[in-house]
């Protein structure tokens, strides 16, 4: 087996051909991040009929060719920059670094089996990720947007705006005020335009909410069954979480959100502690579910909540329980829905060249 790997950057890419038996540098390329040069990397790379490909930063400056490469049927693996580095420190030694190096480090880890991790087509999972990141953007403008009509409108008026300000209730709160000074004046304009910069971004996040309900209809997921499951947290775990059958266990799904403890053991002596670890946004999203849950007397995570509590738990520690048990719950919904979308027609997004 021949791994070529490739160290990306914007305007160029460098790869490396290395035998997965000897460790063997076959020889390399570098080419310009063009289409004219992919098929030209393409061809280079025929000499080794069985190969596959280990790119480093697949999701960031490798992304464009790991696509295209999928698109030809190639087998892509991603390479974090971290486990490069590991290998480039212990090969060659002296922090030595160059394109050549970290493109022959990448095919390394990635004929080691260590840290490489299989990339697949563009699915559905992808679109949603793109839309929550683009509502959590559009969150953050709107609540600064806010902030800055807040403290405008203190300075117009005594005692401000409500603090649940829409933007009827600040031209209403400006509707007959007249502006006396230049300062004022220029204030009421501002004010103007952050109130119809506000109602831009709410048109902007209904949209956004539509698209993201559209495309959770298509996967058909069944998230949004589970309490305290809505399309925002639906979107939030499908896209962050990719394809759900690249976890092998629950386990490695719950390390993955950082829902899972970490052991602390040294002779006699054992805990677990917190992990500070893992995908944030996951683990904040599978946290939220759980606080919801365990407000709802009904509710599965809170019948979860209540048995850890019986058995001499904190309040803390159950939390923290229930929270690595919905881990491995909605990995296996997402992963059955997975299965059964396979048995239906692909539902895999075109990716344009």
């Amino acid at each position: 087996m021949i791994v070529i790997g490739i160290d990306p950057h914007k305007s160029t890419h460098t790869a490396t051909a290395l035998d997965s038996t000897t460790n063997t540098d076959l020889g390399s390329i570098r080419i310009d991040a063009s289409i004219t040069d992919y098929k030209r990397l393409i061809a280079w790379a025929k000499a080794w009929p069985d190969r596959r490909w280990a790119i480093e930063n697949a999701d960031g400056l490798g992304h464009h060719l790991a696509l295209w490469l999928l698109a030809l049927g190639e087998l892509v693996f991603d390479i974090p920059t971290t486990a490069t580095a590991r290998v480039r420190e212990l090969s060659r030694g002296g922090r030595r670094k160059n394109d050549r190096i970290d493109a022959a480090a990448a095919a390394s880890v990635a004929a080691l089996q260590g840290d490489a991790r299989q990339i697949h087509p563009e699915s559905i999972n992808d679109a949603l990720e793109i839309l929550d990141e683009r509502r959590v953007n559009l969150s953050h403008s709107r609540t600064r947007t806010v902030n800055q009509l807040h403290a405008l409108l203190r300075e117009l008026m005594a005692g401000g705006a409500p603090s649940s300000l829409t933007p009827k209730k600040a031209a209403a709160a400006l509707r007959g005020f007249r502006a006396k000074t230049e300062p004022d004046k220029v204030r009421l304009q501002l004010a103007k335009e952050l109130i119809a910069d506000v109602e831009r971004f709410d048109e902007q996040l209904t949209v956004n909410s539509k698209k993201t309900t559209a495309l959770l209809d298509q996967h058909d997921t069944r998230l949004r069954e589970i309490d305290g499951v809505g399309p925002v947290l639906a979107a939030r775990l499908l896209g962050r979480s990719g394809h759900a059958g690249r976890f092998p266990t629950a386990a490695a799904y719950a390390n993955y959100t950082g829902t899972a403890p970490v052991q602390i053991a040294s002779a006699d002596s054992s805990r677990h502690r917190l992990s500070r670890y893992g995908d944030r946004q996951l683990n904040s999203a599978i946290y939220t579910i759980a606080m919801i849950q365990i407000r709802m007397p009904d509710s599965a995570g809170r019948t979860f909540y209540d048995k850890k509590i019986a058995e001499g738990k904190p309040p803390r520690t159950a939390a923290r329980a229930l929270k690595r048990h919905l881990a491995g719950y909605l990995w296996r919904i997402m992963l059955a829905d997975e299965k059964r979308s396979a048995r239906a027609p692909s539902k895999t997004l075109a990716k344009a060249s």
